[in-house]
């Protein structure tokens, strides 16, 4: 990705956001393979994405947000603590509003509405999806304020871990769409339309720290906060669903996507 120096960090960003979602249709590509999802491997792609969000939201996000800060006029932990709670706030206004679906269930959240469950389900993954491109795309608009806590390569791992972890999701979606006898090219296109959001929110959020620098802390921050609400509202009770005593595969999920994460942004940060 070297090529991206060349480019403004908006464009950084988009380009960035972009791979993430051509990751997350790789995934979705799987239902032209299989039409059934083994529900222990489900339970480990959840963990397993849960995993590399927690991970993203520290080492990508807050820990920058909070060095940045100690040069500040507040105490080095408001910037992030505001940004964090304000993150999961917004998510959890959202989750009220926006109608969805989990999968593994029946209850319809959100306003009422009369769309169909396929709809609904892929709308629940699309929202989770938003905060991933955000953090994507304020991790690369930071770039352009010069500060030495945020990086190219730190940048670089977090786009790296997203995608990795859009893969299983990617899957996630599409293959038990096909499942409920939707045709394979419906329920592929229906996967990779939840990774879209990924590359405008990307774009949105560098654009929001390129030209209001002082927020950046605030927005790495509540980046981090939103994709936590989504590990603890979603992904982390989906996973456990029905694992009739297998729960500790998609611990073993959580464990090793946190690895991984914790191993991109190190070693490449």
């Amino acid at each position: 990705m070297s090529f991206l120096t060349q480019i403004p960090p908006v464009g950084q960003a988009l380009v960035a956001g972009l791979f993430t979602w051509a990751v997350t249709a790789l995934g979705s590509g799987m239902v032209f393979f299989f039409k059934e999802i083994n529900k222990k491997v489900l339970n480990a792609m959840l963990g397993f994405a849960a995993g590399v969000m927690v991970a993203a939201s520290f080492w990508s996000l807050l820990a920058p947000a909070i060095e940045m800060a100690e040069d500040g006029p507040l105490p080095a932990w408001v910037p992030a603590v505001v940004g964090f709670l304000g993150g999961g706030a917004f998510l959890l206004l959202v989750d009220h509003i926006m109608p969805h679906i989990h999968f593994g269930t029946n209850h319809e959240e959100g306003i009422h509405t009369s769309w169909r469950r396929s709809v609904l389900l892929v709308l629940a993954i699309t929202f989770h999806n938003i905060p991933e491109g955000l953090a994507v795309g304020v991790a690369f608009g930071g770039l352009a304020s010069g500060n030495e806590y945020v990086t190219m390569a730190g940048a670089i791992s977090l786009a790296l871990g997203i995608g990795l972890q859009n893969f299983p999701e990617g899957a996630a979606v599409s293959i038990p769409l096909r499942r409920e006898n939707m045709s394979r090219r419906k329920a592929f296109m229906y996967g990779q339309f939840s990774g879209m959001v990924e590359p405008i929110s990307a774009v949105i959020g560098a654009a929001a720290v390129v030209f209001i620098d002082p927020i950046l802390p605030y927005a790495l921050a509540f980046a981090a906060g939103a994709m936590v609400y989504v590990v603890a509202e979603e992904l982390i009770p989906e996973s456990r669903l029905g694992h009739d005593g297998e729960g500790d595969i998609a611990t073993i999920g959580v464990m090793v996507g946190f690895a991984v994460m914790m191993l991109l942004d190190v070693a490449l940060g």
